[in-house]
């Protein structure tokens, strides 16, 4: 065992050097795509001059005829597109990089950082698809939300990994054994989601995050949702519901070297198969800042592990993706270290509580709330597609009215995503938690007539 674990925590240390080869050392956006702040605008001639973002160097653009005037501001960080079919130094579009953070606001990230947290204590999966889409919402870039969120994942996953090693439910093997494919999975989800930000903006990384976002948000949520109701209604565990680990079996029977023993989960089955799992969670983790609904199902269905194991062996996952993704995504300079730091403050707290959760609720609970959060967030991100597809001219111009609707029916989605999740995982474990004191009390009781008698 500490020959295997010597191994697998050196091909990590090698697969970095491997990777910035493989992306030319993680740059940031190519030619097509400028950063930078605004030094001087003049709107009477249509030119204005950027400074360059790292190096300095002032650049003369253009100012293309459907650029926005609202995003030409001074001083501010921007991600400013070329058009180069139209000329030289002709910008197509501007983008606003990092939003400016009001009173509101403030206490927003505060908030959706508490929920995210017990969700990700509670059931591994770093609470991303609450905060990424919580983010976007409250007017950051998408790709800004899903770097910001990956470089806070990283410190929470520690925390709740020890906290829940501690309850003897991480098995450090399997973490391990997956976070080697997913930090490849890490680095191929950053090339697309910088190959779409260099050719389509940040409206093109906008649109894709969010119907990535509701495929794998009502496919995932709506089959977790099915088994957790057939194990409520059956009053099943989740080692006796033949339902649950049907496919797991059928690949424990692929017996395909190297067979690799998890003694925490309690599963013997081929290397082979924890390969594709770890290559979704990390591709899903780079490109959305969401791993864990894709690396928790997956090794409760196809590897076979209990609920509580796979979210559990999740963190420490998230924790080793979410390194590796916070360089790869500082290189680019696409992290607003504050959007990270003011999540970071409270979900410190609320994966603590997430993990201590766990340890007074039955498995399917686990479920009922990673799939009640997951279908509602879906309606969040939808009500959102029409707008990203007419900022890209993909469809006709939406009626202000219904625009104005979709907004709100988005806001209040993501706020009832939020209170659903944040309600089931406290009545949960406060149930949980007298339940178990009811129970001590009762042996308390037993005991006492025991030594009388």
């Amino acid at each position: 065992m500490k020959r295997f674990v010597l191994a697998l925590l050196f091909s990590l240390l090698l697969l970095p050097l491997a990777s910035v080869a493989f992306a030319g050392g993680g740059a940031g956006p190519d030619k097509t795509m400028l950063k930078g702040v605004f030094t001087e605008i003049n709107e009477a001639a249509h030119t204005a001059i950027l400074q360059k973002d790292g190096t300095g160097e002032l650049k003369n653009l253009i100012i293309g005829d459907h650029v926005n005037p609202e995003n030409l501001r001074l001083g501010k960080k921007v991600l400013v597109s070329m058009d180069h079919d139209a000329g030289e130094n002709v910008i197509k579009s501007v983008s606003i990089m990092f939003l400016d953070i009001t009173v509101g606001k403030l206490f927003a990230l505060l908030m959706v950082g508490l929920v995210g947290g017990l969700l990700s204590g509670f059931i591994g999966s770093g609470g991303a698809f609450v905060l990424t889409p919580a983010m976007m919402s409250l007017g950051a870039p998408g790709a800004v939300a899903v770097a910001s969120n990956m470089c806070h994942k990283f410190p929470k996953a520690m925390i709740g990994t020890y906290k829940r090693w501690k309850y003897g439910q991480v098995d450090i093997k399997l973490a391990l054994t997956i976070a080697v494919t997913s930090v490849i999975g890490v680095q191929i989800g950053v090339m697309i989601q910088k190959y779409i930000l260099n050719h389509w903006g940040n409206a093109g990384s906008n649109l894709y995050v969010s119907v990535v976002f509701v495929i794998i948000l009502v496919v995932v949520g709506g089959y977790v949702t099915m088994d957790a109701r057939k194990l409520a209604k059956g009053g099943q565990t989740e080692t006796t519901s033949n339902e649950v680990s049907k496919l797991a079996l059928a690949m424990q029977r692929i017996n395909i070297p190297p067979m690799m023993n998890f003694k925490v989960a309690k599963v013997r089955i081929s290397a082979w198969v924890t390969i594709p799992v770890g290559l979704a969670t990390g591709m899903l983790a780079a490109t959305i800042a969401v791993g864990g609904f894709i690396g928790v199902p997956g090794m409760i269905y196809v590897i076979g592990c209990s609920a509580v194991v796979a979210s559990a062996s999740e963190l420490g996952i998230a924790f080793l993706m979410g390194l590796w993704g916070s360089i790869q995504w500082g290189l680019s300079g696409l992290i607003d270290i504050r959007l990270t730091l003011l999540i970071l403050a409270t979900s410190l707290i609320g994966v603590q509580l997430g993990a201590l959760g766990t340890t007074y609720v039955k498995d399917y609970m686990i479920k009922v709330v990673m799939a009640a959060t997951m279908l509602i967030v879906a309606v969040s991100r939808g009500a959102k597609i029409p707008g990203y597809l007419e900022a890209l001219n993909l469809v006709s111009p939406i009626n202000p009215s219904t625009a104005a609707i979709l907004e709100s029916v988005s806001f209040w989605a993501l706020i009832a995503a939020l209170v659903t999740a944040g309600g089931i995982i406290t009545v949960a474990m406060i149930k949980g938690m007298v339940m178990a004191k009811q129970e001590e009390s009762k042996l308390t009781i037993l005991a006492e007539a025991n030594r009388r008698a």
